[in-house]
């Protein structure tokens, strides 16, 4: 992602976002709920170690 750019997740995707311990990153969300008014699942958590393993490629 760069500054300023919009990005769009279909319903039923998973991602997730982070700063770096480099970098900032703010996020404005906008969420369309379902009938029952769910917007969002959210999942769990990831550490420092699991992050940078992604990163890695690993």
């Amino acid at each position: 992602m760069s500054a300023g750019e919009t990005v769009k997740c279909p319903a039923g995707e998973e991602r997730w976002h982070s700063a770096t311990d480099t970098t900032l990153m703010a996020c404005i969300a906008l969420v369309v709920g379902d009938g029952d008014g769910n917007g969002t699942t959210w999942l769990e958590p990831v550490t420092d170690d699991q992050y940078a393993s992604t990163l890695a490629g690993n």
